[in-house]
């Protein structure tokens, strides 16, 4: 966990040291301790149900299949937590999912990835300096 100031906001990065699957372990203790609501999150995940490069910013919802979100929501006792899922696409063959997750990129994907993480950064900067739904209208 890191804290820091973004335009005269204290903002925080957490990356969980769980697997993926357990990702709430780590991140209900986390709003307690800091007296954080889940609508104060921006949780960030990879996701294979969009395209490698693309980027959704969504203000809470269902866990559309992935754990992590699942769990976090499981462990928070809601799905009202904004999320950012930056896609990784789904090109596996059956039973081959967890081995598609967690291999780098291939050299033609890297260039769509390079743009999607510069756009996850500039939505998540625009979401603290403004405001989700604003974001979202500009990310989306």
């Amino acid at each position: 966990v890191g804290w820091g100031r973004y335009e005269d906001q204290r903002i925080g990065l957490a990356k969980p040291m769980t697997f993926m699957n357990r990702s709430g372990e780590s991140v209900a203790p986390l709003c307690n301790y800091n007296n954080l609501e889940p609508a104060d999150l921006l949780v960030v995940v990879d996701d294979l149900n969009l395209p490698v490069g693309s980027i959704r910013l969504r203000p809470g919802g269902s866990s559309g299949g992935h754990n992590g979100l699942e769990n976090i929501a499981n462990h928070l006792g809601t799905t009202d937590f904004p999320r950012l899922r930056i896609g990784i696409g789904n090109d596996f063959g059956p039973g081959e999912q967890s081995d598609y997750v967690l291999s780098p990129f291939t050299p033609s994907q890297q260039p769509d990835v390079d743009t999607a993480l510069d756009d996850a950064v500039d939505a998540l900067l625009t979401t603290v300096r403004e405001d989700l739904d604003t974001a979202m209208n500009r990310f989306n």
